[in-house]
């Protein structure tokens, strides 16, 4: 690789010191000298500027002399007063530094000047210029191992810089920034000997994506040019930005010449986005175009700039053409303090025609449009003459402007970087022979200056602390910069703000918000997306092939909340809770169950009470006629033991409504189980009392004997006693307990308050045990269906069994199925249904009988013996 880079500096050395080569019939182009604003010292600084804005690159034919300008090859296109201003101020702190005896004492500082044109080509063709030019010979050399100039001062733009740096790189000769921010810049490998007094783009996107985040813009524009310092400034900006959340809407980039279609294409793409802010990361030349075809031919207003340092602070940019389209422009820019005797230095430079003084001629010149009486040829005898008297203090220009200097600030610490590096360097606080003065070098060879400016530490007369860090970066600091107009209608820069890049999270960015104008002077702050930000109680859903920002906003699903504008996911309610009606916070679940206040509840209460009511009736009536035949067939005892039963079977249907509790979930199934069995239990008694009474080949004293009283109470007693066992043991040993299920809430956004049965298998035990008696009631009924039909209670026990199944079978899918509240409500219809069944089926005819016929209730009535 060194090999390589040998070999190109060797060739571009020959090249542009247009040495002799050894084709026939070349001659050395020996007198193309390149212009330089220089004066002689002990040690001779260089410096890089950006005067004129392009230089074509010179074509050689080798065949003839190249024609001469007053620029050598130069072909000159404007001239920029500001960047004079900054060239100026160099020639100012060298003055300055010389006249201080205590910073380089015994040691002259002197200066050598070029003009990089802000092209690559030329600042390479200055730079092998500055650096190969010997003071004492004052001739060009190639060799760069032993160049005279310890540093180089410059450049202001990031591409020729990275050229220039690169180049120097390998011969450790120092190059210092005032202006050059691109973070490609900051690569050490590839730019050993590269530092600057400016900060890094990486603080500056950092700055500008904290800003547009901190006024709510995350849909803006963003243009840029063709160089590096857009290139890379833009790209880190958008990736930056888009981990913020942000959208680029668009972005143009300028080409170097554009045409004037391409200008009218990027102003109608510029018109019809609906992005109201945009970034720009370009010089204000590159705008230029741009900015007239969008200002001055179609009057565009309405558009909030935010822009990099490179034009904040540019005059060019705050003529009245522009101002309808940038007033209210914010930005970065740096730092800027008023330097003590600049003002009074630049108004004093005047021309000379002695050597060195070339650039200033040139600028006094176009600065007041006439021709120097000593530069004057027979092509200009029409021009003006200058006198070179002409005064400076008398003109309004950003060449005059110190107000705030901020470039020329750069320039002044970076060559007191450059002197208090030579301080340390030369050894000037020796306590030698030299006792008091520096001690002269012959040269600045195998890097050793360059160590020594790395190190570099010191207090400038402004309080600030100047070094460079580890890659050579010095404190990022900003200001935030507001265009307003003035009392004379005048465009201001005014600061609203700073950025420190070095300060603790959340306290780099200060904003006084009240002191910004916006653009078209609008009293809030523009507001610029592609989407409203969704209100809480919604969420955004990204429209399919479109930027996250734009977006259509959803109203979050039940039992889920946002509770921010412009959230992007709803979030799920706890366990328990449930969203409220406008989807903004989670509120306590509702819970359900089945209430007495329910019209539901209400209905079945009355059922119940009815059902009861109708049994105790019954009862009533049975005990009033309990000496009736009617009433004392197949045992009375039974009777009222059946009716008792029927009254539990109703009310415990109460038990299953209301709010589940510790006592309800353990008496509910217990008391349904158990008063069911006993009900059905009397119900087999009878069936086989009613089987023996009219079985004929059996009787009936033999039959009582064999079944009477006794024997009727052990078979209730028996049958009933394992579903006693089974209920106490159910209870005891994995009782139901209270339990909000909450697995309902996405259907009906309510918890549902039921009674957990932690061992299922008992409740079906339970049931399966009354299936099982209902079955033998069925089947000894079914045998009795032939009996005498006077009163075959049989054939009514079979149509109540009928009733009991039809119910009963029809609960299991239907209790499965029914969600909350509802299984409660099928459990007691079903309860109900078979309660009534039972009631109407067994005791209803004989109410019938008793009341409606009396004479019917006789002996011979409940054998079939008496006449129709």
């Amino acid at each position: 690789m060194k090999k390589c880079i040998d070999k190109c500096i060797e060739y571009l050395t020959l090249l542009i010191s247009l040495e002799d080569f050894s084709l026939p019939e070349c001659t050395k182009l020996a007198s193309s000298k390149p212009v330089a604003l220089h004066s002689d010292g002990d040690v001779v600084i260089g410096g890089f500027f950006p005067l004129h804005y392009v230089a074509s690159k010179p074509e050689y034919s080798y065949n003839s002399k190249p024609q001469k300008t007053r620029f050598g090859v130069l072909i000159i296109f404007l001239l920029y007063h500001t960047v004079f201003h900054w060239m100026m101020t160099m020639v100012f702190t060298v003055d300055e530094i010389n006249r201080n005896s205590s910073l380089l004492p015994g040691v002259k500082l002197g200066y050598r000047i070029m003009d990089s044109c802000d092209h690559v080509h030329t600042s390479l063709q200055a730079l092998f210029s500055l650096i190969s030019y010997s003071k004492t010979t004052r001739e060009y050399s190639p060799c760069l191992n032993y160049s005279p100039v310890p540093a180089v001062i410059g450049l202001a733009s990031s591409t020729p810089t990275r050229a220039v740096a690169h180049t120097l790189g390998p011969f450790n000769i120092p190059l210092v920034s005032y202006f050059a921010t691109c973070s490609c810049l900051t690569d050490k490998h590839l730019y050993p000997s590269f530092l600057r007094t400016v900060p890094s783009d990486l603080f500056q996107v950092r700055g500008l994506v904290k800003l547009v985040t901190f006024f709510g813009w995350f849909w803006v524009g963003t243009i840029g040019a063709m160089d590096d310092y857009s290139l890379y400034g833009i790209q880190a900006f958008s990736i930056q930005f888009g981990q913020q959340g942000g959208c680029v809407a668009f972005h143009l980039t300028i080409p170097t010449s554009p045409t004037v279609a391409e200008i009218q294409k990027m102003a109608d793409k510029l018109q019809r986005s609906t992005a109201r802010v945009v970034v720009v990361f370009a010089k204000d030349v590159n705008l230029l175009d741009l900015f007239s075809e969008v200002s001055i031919s179609r009057n565009m207003t309405g558009i909030q700039w935010v822009v990099s340092e490179a034009w904040m602070t540019a005059t060019q940019l705050t003529t009245p053409d522009f101002h309808n389209l940038l007033e209210g422009t914010l930005g970065f820019s740096f730092p800027g303090v008023s330097i003590p005797g600049l003002k009074e230095f630049l108004l004093n430079v005047r021309p000379s025609p002695k050597p060195g003084m070339e650039l200033v001629n040139v600028f006094w010149e176009e600065y007041f449009g006439c021709k120097l009486e000593f530069e004057r040829d027979k092509s200009a005898l029409k021009k003006t003459v200058c006198t070179g008297l002409e005064d400076l203090s008398y003109t309004d220009s950003s060449y005059s402007d110190v107000s705030q200097a901020r470039i020329s600030y750069n320039v002044y610490k970076a060559v007191y970087a450059v002197a208090h590096a030579l301080h340390t360097f030369l050894n000037c606080n020796s306590t030698g022979p030299t006792r008091g003065l520096c001690e002269m070098h012959n040269s600045f060879t195998n890097g050793q200056f360059l160590q020594y400016l790395k190190m570099v530490n010191f207090t400038n007369q402004f309080d600030e602390k100047v070094y460079f860090d580890s890659n050579g970066e010095p404190v990022p600091l900003y200001d935030i910069i507001n265009w307003q107009k003035d009392s004379k209608n005048e465009i201001s820069f005014v600061k609203v703000g700073n950025y420190d890049g070095s300060a603790q999270q959340g306290q780099q960015l200060q904003i006084l918000k009240n002191t910004i104008v916006w653009t078209t002077r609008q009293s809030q702050v523009p507001v610029s997306q592609c989407s409203a930000p969704c209100p809480p109680g919604s969420r955004q859903a990204t429209r399919q092939g479109e930027p996250k920002c734009c977006f259509d906003c959803l109203p979050c699903a039940d039992g889920e909340i946002s509770n921010q504008t412009g959230s992007t996911e709803c979030i799920k309610c706890p366990e328990y809770f449930w969203s409220d009606k406008e989807k903004v916070k989670c509120v306590a679940g509702e819970e359900e169950f089945l209430s007495f206040s329910d019209t539901m509840g209400i209905i079945l209460v009355a059922i119940t009470l009815l059902g009861f009511i109708l049994t105790t009736i019954i009862t009533i009536v049975f005990h009033s006629f309990r000496f009736t035949p009617i009433v004392k067939a197949n045992n009375s005892e039974i009777s009222f033991l059946l009716l008792l039963s029927l009254k539990l079977c109703f009310l415990c249907c109460l038990v299953f409504i209301g709010q589940p509790s510790w006592w309800t979930c353990r008496l509910r199934q217990a008391a349904f189980g158990i008063s069911f069995v006993l009900c059905l239990s009397c119900l087999l008694v009878k069936t086989i009392v009613v089987l023996l009474a009219f079985q004929t080949n059996v009787p009936v004293s033999r039959g009582r004997m064999l079944f009477g009283t006794f024997q009727q109470r052990i078979l209730i007693l028996c049958t009933t006693a394992p579903q006693i066992c089974l209920s106490t043991g159910w209870v005891l040993g994995a009782p139901p307990f209270p339990f909000r299920n909450s697995n309902y809430q996405v259907i009906t956004g309510k918890i549902v308050v039921e009674c957990k049965e932690p061992w299922p298998p008992g409740f079906y035990l339970l049931l399966g045990y009354i299936g099982l008696l209902a079955f033998a009631c069925l089947l000894l009924a079914f045998f009795g269906r032939k009996l005498p039909d006077t009163f075959n209670e049989a054939k009514f026990i079979s149509f109540s069994m009928l009733i009991f199944w039809a119910v009963w079978i029809s609960f299991i899918p239907a209790y499965v199925s029914s969600p909350g509240k509802f299984s409660v409500a099928v459990e007691i219809f079903a309860i109900l249904a078979s309660s009534f069944g039972l009631l109407l089926c067994i005791f209803v005819p004989k109410c019938y009988i008793i009341l409606l016929h009396p004479e019917r209730n006789i002996k011979k009535g409940m054998t079939g013996k008496n006449p129709r």
